[in-house]
């Protein structure tokens, strides 16, 4: 019902009158949407500072889409503690996103909203794209729903709203996931102005249980249950029971350009023109807005005792919160690319000012409250300790950029930001990347190439921390970073090769002490991935291949070989319903896998367990019927198969075992 009322009220609102030819937006991306056809929404992200577009895809397509909800397969390497929306990270170094300022986000870089997958919405038809998923028992179980919706007023304004909340008990003993978030967008589009906002908050609740206390109860059970063999995975025992992570946050982007151009009459058949105004520059202001906070809570003191070597300012249990807020204020000039024929690349320059504030989690505690006696049970605060309880800083950065995004032979970006002043002056990131289209043998074949430079300050929080449990105050030297890749797409074979070289110089991670640390050498990073496609008529079977060498194992540990296979028939059954059905299987070589910190949200080395070597299978059906997609799902069909019990993605968190899952996604455009 309340889609028909929405509706209705967008066809009254498309008659409303304007003036004859539809506005351009100068931007490749936004013009192509607005030029579909009713019925066709197409969808785009929106880049920082300025607020250009990347296109997008509308999340309709039927393959690989139980794939999602298996938490360990969110990529063909991909290290997690277990649940749906708990921690993890990608084991595939070239496809690993970038470190955030708020390093609590980045074990929560997929399940997190943000700016890279935010999705705006051109459609004349209203649009509403709701998804249940589920699996378990009562003890066991996990529930995700999620709804996107979209609409344009007319053609200059289109709004669009999300929701997403996940709730999982998970598999194991404390390791229940409850995450929501919603946001909404808005966009208005004429021949002079545009304007653009998005807005997303959040809310991540993850209870931490640091893993099981004894891998054998996964590998070997008979060994320490006295000859039993079976075990009940929420009867295995856990480090922590009463520990949890919490991440709230919200961001808000707002754009708004004037456009200056001039009319131009455009022939649309032998007898009928119209008017289009054809804008030639862009002035642009944005603002945007980020706030986290951090808190992770533990109330159980000897868990904690045994767990952590340090308890600095608690011995009863830790409660550490830290804040942040980050406010960003662009003024920018855009040249457009094709407001004439000698127009080939569009040129961009801006200013940025930025106001950050981090607040540490020792602001939060009060030593000087304490006894005597209660400070002898403390670990005591190292001998240089002054470090201040919260840091504001004002940061200033210019950028430019030439771009050729139209036209089919050749498209290329280059772009460059430096850093002014606040503690990042001098800091400098160059990028590029340049991709052609070419028939050969009666088929087009795209090749791409990317290269980059940084050498860059590292984040505030990652040198300076105060927490329950860990300290620490470095000083960093920049890290720097060379990086250079390509990719070939052949279609007649249905076959992608791609290639990488990273170069990291003064490269900061995470130790065996759970401590970051400076690596002052280099590591070399280099990646060789095939993507091969083969059909013989209702037959499939995809395969990627990755295989990556890191030079130094001790500081960036990576499988030397990685591979998703996914082997599948697809049919069309009683001429409406699109079946897929198949197996697919997940791989990656042994390594001394990266362990996970429950109370920082950090992964750091060890030597001591490797992880791998395990075949993940995953039995599925999967159907569309119109516009409604449904799946069945049997995860980690294969477990316990010949002797296979080392499911593990890192030391000490086991993948979930075998379960049946259900999901349902259906398309409500009208």
């Amino acid at each position: 019902m309340g889609t028909l009322i929405l509706a209705n009220f967008f066809a009254q609102a498309q008659q409303i009158k304007s003036r004859p030819g539809t506005p351009s937006s100068g931007n490749a991306a936004a013009d192509t949407a607005a030029s579909k056809p009713a019925g066709r929404p197409t969808a785009w992200t929106i880049n920082t500072p300025l607020g250009t577009h990347s296109a997008a895809t509308v999340d309709t397509l039927l393959y690989n889409f139980q794939r999602a909800y298996v938490p360990s397969m969110k990529t063909d390497a991909f290290a997690t503690t277990g649940t749906l929306g708990a921690e993890g990270i990608n084991m595939i170094f070239m496809n690993r996103p970038a470190s955030t300022t708020f390093f609590f986000d980045d074990a929560l870089a997929y399940s997190l909203p943000s700016m890279k997958t935010f999705k705006m919405y051109n459609t004349y038809t209203p649009m509403t794209i709701a998804s249940y998923n589920f699996s378990g028992n009562k003890n066991n179980h996990a529930d995700r729903l999620k709804a996107d919706f979209a609409g344009n007023v007319n053609r200059n304004i289109g709004i669009g709203a999300f929701i997403d909340y996940n709730y999982a008990k998970g598999a194991y003993n404390a390791q229940a996931v409850k995450d929501f978030s919603f946001g909404g967008s808005v966009y208005f589009n004429s021949h002079r102005y545009e304007m653009q906002i998005m807005y997303y908050h959040f809310s991540a609740l993850n209870k931490e249980n640091g893993g099981i206390t004894d891998d054998l109860y996964i590998t070997d059970p008979a060994e320490v249950q006295g000859g039993v063999s079976s075990v009940e995975p929420k009867s295995i025992p856990v480090n922590l029971t009463a520990a949890h992570s919490r991440i709230n946050g919200q961001h808000l982007f707002t754009s708004h350009a004037l456009k200056l151009g001039y009319w131009s009459e455009e022939q649309v058949n032998d007898t009928l023109t119209r008017d289009v105004y054809v804008p030639l520059m862009k002035f642009v202001y944005s603002l945007d807005y980020d706030w986290r906070h951090h808190m992770f809570r533990n109330d159980n003191a000897s868990q904690g005792e045994a767990f952590w070597e340090n308890r600095y300012f608690n011995a009863d249990g830790t409660d550490d919160n830290t804040r942040y807020w980050l406010v960003s204020n662009t003024v920018g000039v855009q040249l457009l690319e094709g407001f004439k024929k000698w127009a080939k690349f569009g040129i961009d320059a801006w200013f940025q000012l930025q106001n950050r504030k981090i607040t540490l989690p020792h602001a939060f505690y009060d030593r000087s409250s304490l006894t005597e006696e209660q400070l002898a049970t403390l670990t005591p605060l190292p001998a240089d300790f002054t470090l201040v309880e919260s840091k504001k800083a004002t940061r200033g950065f210019f950028g430019a950029s030439i771009s050729k995004k139209k036209g089919d032979i050749i498209k290329y970006n280059a772009s460059m930001k430096l850093g002014l002043f606040g503690g990042i002056d001098g800091d400098i990131y160059l990028n590029g990347d340049v991709s052609s289209r070419f028939r050969m043998l009666g088929d087009t074949v795209s090749v791409s190439a990317y290269g980059g430079f940084s050498n860059a300050s590292n984040s505030w929080l990652l040198a300076h921390y105060a927490s329950n449990h860990f300290i620490w105050d470095n000083k960093y030297a920049n890290t720097t970073e060379v990086k250079v890749g390509g990719k070939l797409d052949i279609p007649w074979t249905r076959t992608s090769i791609g290639v990488g070289l990273r170069n990291l110089k003064d490269y900061v991670y995470f130790n065996e002490n759970s401590l970051p640390t400076q690596h002052s050498s280099n590591v070399q990073i280099f990646s060789l991935s095939l993507d091969q496609k083969l059909r013989f008529g209702i037959w499939n079977w995809n395969n990627t291949i990755t295989y990556q060498v890191s030079s130094d194992q001790n500081v960036i540990p990576l499988p030397a070989l990685s591979v998703y296979s996914n082997m599948f028939l697809n049919f069309r059954a009683f001429k409406v319903l699109n079946v897929q059905v198949g197996v697919d299987c997940d791989y990656y070589t042994r390594y001394y896998g990266l362990a996970y910190q429950p109370a920082t949200m950090t992964f750091h080395t060890q030597h001591e367990t490797e992880v791998g070597n395990y075949p993940l299978f995953n039995a599925y059906f999967s159907a569309k019927l119109y516009k409604c997609r449904f799946y069945v799902l049997w995860s980690n069909v294969n477990q316990g198969w010949f002797g296979m019990n080392n499911y593990f993605s890192m030391p000490h968190y086991p993948l979930n075992p075998r379960c049946l899952q259900f999901g349902l996604s259906v398309d409500f455009a009208d």
